[in-house]
């Protein structure tokens, strides 16, 4: 048996959703689910929201496919910026349902105040996507790997040891100074 192995195309799956074939967005979430799940987990830190929110944003992503433009950021990014988007609404929603006595949701779809952070927010994220996918390129593909198994897969520093076969310390030292790196380069 020959073990045949190729890169996921998330453009194309997206150009397939866009295009209405169901089953592109069955292979995106069998190939993303568990990466999405991992970083709503992080934002929202319950089990039950984040499972929500990964069935949401597989929604939104199916139904906005068409939306997407492979000249301001790659697909995988724009994936997981429709994750990270939602859950980060629902984190603001939840605190404001807490801090505020308003039950009704719909009162904001029409608040122009509210619709016009929401558009800002969604330019600053889509630019923000494009400058971390041009410093993420500037990193050696070993280091970029290590960020992306840290912060999209969710993967710890030992798990990453195992996954590239880089001793333990060489990943932690790694992470460090790609985070620094980045830093530099989103500022």
């Amino acid at each position: 048996m020959t073990d045949v192995t190729h890169e996921f195309d998330h453009a194309a799956v997206l150009e397939r959703c866009a295009r209405g074939e169901h089953d592109a967005l069955h292979q995106l979430y069998l190939q993303e689910g568990g990466a999405l799940l991992g970083v709503v987990m992080r934002i929202v830190k319950d089990r039950g929201m984040a499972e929500d929110i990964v069935h949401d944003a597989c929604l939104n992503i199916w139904q906005r496919a068409d939306s997407f433009d492979p000249a301001k950021g790659s697909a995988r990014t724009w994936i997981f910026s429709v994750a990270r988007h939602l859950a980060l609404n629902a984190i603001r929603y939840r605190d404001r349902e807490i801090n505020v006595d308003h039950s009704d949701p719909a009162e904001f779809e029409h608040d122009e105040t509210f619709q016009h952070a929401l558009r800002i927010e969604e330019a600053f994220d889509w630019q923000t996507g494009q400058r971390m996918d041009t410093c993420l390129e500037e990193l050696e593909t070993e280091r970029r790997n290590c960020i992306l198994h840290a912060y999209v897969d969710g993967l710890s520093h030992a798990e990453i040891a195992a996954h590239t076969g880089a001793p333990l310390g060489t990943v932690k030292a790694w992470i460090k100074r790609s985070l620094l790196r980045l830093r530099e380069c989103m500022a």
